[in-house]
Order: structure tokens, then C-alpha cells, then sequence
């Protein structure tokens, strides 16, 4: 075999069981790109020798005969789940030198199934982002270019390692979390699959927390079967959780057919938002177009509170964000501030967290403890809530009405340059217009990537699902892939 990188989960699964491959092999190769990568500022802390350890071990299991799917399989695991012994910050610099002393639940699972940890992840901080910028660590680069234009792009936010890294060849898989669209943007900016389970299905236990009633995790990966196999290995109930769902976790695999005859595709008209580039309108008619020669029923639908979700979104997830993030004080772990003299304990949280929280973190920090106060917790918050309740209610009578999955545009535009100068945060945020309303009503989302724009980048279309029926959602999902046959990959210049 050429290159081992280039291997999905699924081919070097096959090749490990055959002995035409070892687990040694697959990890030594992607090791050595990564270390050829650091341009592309996607892994931030390298684990080489967990990795080979993992990787013997997967050999002896194989040759046992008692391997499952990801035995063997090298992954990168974004910075905000915990890994016992590896630093684990969320790309803060509040959390600078935390090295927990436990696994996070999904990690432990992925560990169990035999997968090996190449590394953890860059991102934007504690998940705070659309673009990669507002990290500790520098940015994540997209490994994509637009023509022979050499501007460093954004792999997306907040999982922009993640995507980068696969994207790039450096692993064959990567965990992200999405709280209103971080695995699902940055894979449409990169041209990879990206899937968020529903609200539920992965324990969120270990991975450190942005907005609870949000966050979940779920795999990036090179297709949708690749997503279907690693999406199995990190779902199940966990005790630890007290919103894991206690369901059995189907064989998505085994439900990939790409057979959606009599299949109800649903297409909501308020997602055609006003300003829409004409080449995301024309992508997601060809999405529309393919779906229905597959043998899908195409239905006009309407999700009426759409427009409510983007301001609903950004008054919840930072009030949960506040809430969440008062925990680090300079106290038990990670950063604590010099002190003056006579510097009591209020100046100790305030100039640690002052230093160890970056700008976005501070502004969404502000917003959440605005939102919540005494005088605007009505104003602001409930109404979010109730806002919320609708939107959730919008699609629960869209499916009730017999439809099975909904197409949409994943992100507004293909992606854009770093460092590009924005005045209103606001702008940043528009980048999850299309993702945020699956989080807000705990939903399944998939990016697929279905093409390329007139530059030369990726693009991609997001289905969304019914709640719990991620397995249904996948085949739709690779239907959608088939019929678009996107097989381009970005030209090496890392």
C-alpha cells in the first residue's frame, strides 16, 4: 500500500484484519505527517508513545481475533475531552498545564474499541467560535486554498483542528463536540462528514462543558461510512450523565443500503435567508435534485420560527456558558494570576480569570451573567427558552407529517479568510445560521461534503433527522454522497 494516510476507517479496518497492514504501521505514518504538518497548527499536544503503546496492543488483539471496528484505527481527539495524563486545556489559557487524572466517557469507549490516540486537537476556546481564532494555541489552518491564491484559510470553529486534520490526511478520524454547529460547519469548510448524534446519545461526561443543554459530541470522518463506524464505538449509556439516553446503539453501519425509495426529503423555505450567495441557493438545488433521482419524495416545508433561533441561541448557550465557567477561579487547577500585595480572594479571581479567559470567552461570559441577572432573567432568558419550545415544536409537526429528513444549506458561504478584520461579533455568528436550530431542538445533523464553489473550495449540504434515528439519517446521508461523488482533496502545500 502507497500511502497509509489516505486510508478511510473502513479500508484499514479491512486491511488490519487481512495482515496487510499493522496498527504499527498505520500510526508510524501518521505520526510522521503530522510532524510534517505543524503549518497547519491542528495538533497541539502529540502523544507518540501512547500512540505506538496503543498500537501494539491493537496488533495483539487483532491476531487474538477479538478485534472490534476501530481496533488499530489512529484518531485525533479534540482538546476539549479528557484524556488521563495529557493535557487537556479547551484551548484556554485558564487551563494551562491541567493534566486530568481521568478519561472522558467517549474517549474511554473509543480506547476500549481499540482505537489508538495520535493527539489532541486545536479548537476555538472552550468551543467559542466559527473560525479557530480565538485559541490559545494560534489557529488552525484549512488545509484547502483557493486556487493558486496562497491566503490561509479557516478550517471552520469551534472543532477547526479536528477538521483540519482529516481533511489533511493526518489521521484517519477525529472527535468533535457541536453545541450550535462545530462539527458540522467545519467539515463543510473542509470537505469531510461530519455528524452530530442527537442531544443524548454520546455522554458528555469528561468533555469539558460549554452550554450543557447543547453540547454533544460525535465523530469527523473522511465519508459516512466512516462516520456510521466511529459514531457506534462513542454512543451508549453512561450512569456518569444524567441526560445519557439508556437506548441500544444500532449497527449504523449495517444500515447503509442508499436506498431512499419512498423516502420524505423535507426543504423549509425559511432557510432561504435574504442575501444568500447564488452558488449556496444553486448547491442546494443540485442537493434537492439529487436526492429526488435516488427516488426521494421532495416536500416543501415550513420550520416558521427559524428566524427566532440565531438571538434565542445566543442568549442560552452563553448564560449556560457563564454558569459553566465560573468553576474556573484560580483555585483548584489550571491558571491563578500573580498576586500584589494585600490581594484578597476577589482580586485572585478576577485578575486570573481576567488573564486566563480570551476576548470572545470574556464577551460571552458577559452576555450570560447579563442575560441572567435579577432584572433581565424574564426579559432575556425565559423568553429564549420559550422561543426554544417553538422552534423544537416546528419540527416535531414537520416530522409528525410523515417527512424523514430535511436537506438545508450547511454553511452560509464556503470558507473564509483568517484574520479578516470583523467589527460586529454578530457577523461571526451568522456562520451558524443553518446549525443552530438542530442544537437548540436536541436533533441529529449531518455536513456531507457535495462539491466544490467557483474557487475551488468545499461545500456541503446538511440533513437533518429525526430524533434517536441516527441510522436512518446516515443512509439518507449516503445516498446523498453517492449521488455526489465529491472525491476532491486539498493540494498538498503544508
Amino acid at each position: 500500500m502507497t500511502d497509509l494516510t489516505k486510508l478511510k476507517i473502513a479500508e484499514a479496518r479491512d486491511a488490519l484484519r487481512k495482515g496487510d497492514v499493522s496498527s504499527v504501521d498505520l500510526t508510524e505514518a501518521c505520526l510522521a505527517a503530522i510532524d510534517k504538518a505543524d503549518a497547519l497548527g491542528a495538533f497541539v499536544h502529540k502523544t507518540p508513545e501512547i500512540a505506538m503503546t496503543q498500537a501494539k496492543s491493537a496488533d495483539a488483539r487483532i491476531k487474538a481475533g477479538d478485534a472490534p471496528d476501530l481496533c488499530g484505527i489512529p484518531l485525533g481527539i479534540k482538546d476539549l475531552f479528557c484524556t488521563k495524563g495529557v493535557p487537556s486545556q479547551a484551548a484556554s489559557a485558564i487551563l494551562n498545564g491541567f493534566k486530568p487524572e481521568y478519561e472522558s466517557t467517549v474517549t474511554s469507549q473509543l480506547f476500549d474499541a481499540g482505537a489508538v490516540m495520535l493527539g489532541k486537537l486545536n479548537m476555538d476556546e472552550f468551543a467559542m467560535g466559527s473560525s479557530n481564532e480565538t485559541s490559545t494555541y494560534g489557529n488552525a489552518i484549512n488545509p484547502w486554498r483557493r486556487g493558486n491564491d496562497d491566503t490561509a484559510l479557516t478550517p471552520g470553529g469551534s472543532s477547526g483542528g479536528s477538521a483540519s486534520a482529516v481533511a489533511a490526511d493526518l489521521c484517519l478520524g477525529a472527535t468533535g463536540t457541536d453545541t450550535g454547529g462545530s462539527i458540522r460547519q467545519p467539515a463543510a469548510f473542509t470537505g469531510i462528514t461530519g455528524i452530530k448524534p442527537t442531544y443524548g446519545r454520546c455522554s458528555r461526561w469528561g468533555i469539558v462543558a460549554f452550554a450543557s443543554s447543547l453540547d454533544q459530541a460525535g465523530p469527523m470522518t473522511k465519508d459516512v461510512r466512516d462516520a456510521a463506524i466511529m459514531l457506534e464505538a462513542m454512543c451508549g449509556h453512561d450512569p456518569k450523565d444524567s441526560t445519557s439516553a439508556d437506548l441500544a446503539v444500532p449497527n449504523f453501519e449495517a444500515m447503509l443500503t442508499g436506498d431512499i425509495k419512498g423516502k420524505v426529503i423535507g426543504i423549509p423555505r425559511e432557510y432561504r435567508m435574504d442575501g444568500m450567495p447564488e452558488e449556496i441557493e444553486t448547491h442546494w438545488a443540485e442537493g434537492r435534485k439529487m436526492l429526488e433521482d435516488a427516488g426521494a419524495q421532495i416536500r416543501d416545508i415550513s420550520l416558521p420560527h427559524t428566524k427566532y433561533a440565531l438571538p434565542a441561541y445566543y442568549v442560552i448557550a452563553p448564560a449556560e456558558a457563564s454558569s459553566n465557567l465560573a468553576r474556573y477561579d484560580g483555585v483548584r487547577y489550571g491558571h491563578r494570576a500573580k498576586l500584589a500585595q494585600g490581594d484578597g480572594i476577589t482580586e485572585m479571581y478576577e485578575k486570573t480569570r481576567a488573564e486566563g479567559f480570551g476576548k470572545e470567552v470574556q464577551r460571552r461570559v458577559m452576555v450570560g451573567t447579563y442575560v441572567l441577572s435579577a432584572g433581565f432573567y424574564d426579559a432575556y432568558y425565559n423568553r429564549a427558552r420559550k422561543v426554544r419550545t417553538l422552534i423544537k415544536r416546528d419540527f416535531e409537526e414537520v416530522f409528525g407529517q410523515g417527512v424523514d429528513a430535511i436537506l438545508t444549506p450547511a454553511t452560509p458561504s464556503s470558507a473564509f479568510e483568517l484574520g479578516k478584520e470583523v467589527t460586529d461579533p454578530v457577523e461571526m455568528y451568522l456562520n451558524d445560521v443553518f446549525t443552530v436550530t438542530v442544537n437548540l431542538a436536541g436533533l441529529p445533523g449531518i455536513s456531507v461534503p457535495t462539491g466544490l464553489d467557483s474557487q475551488g473550495l468545499p461545500l456541503g449540504l446538511q440533513l437533518i433527522g429525526r430524533p434517536w434515528e441516527e441510522g436512518d439519517l446516515l443512509n439518507t446521508a449516503y445516498a446523498l454522497e453517492q449521488a455526489a461523488g465529491f472525491v476532491a482533496k486539498p493540494t498538498q502545500w503544508w
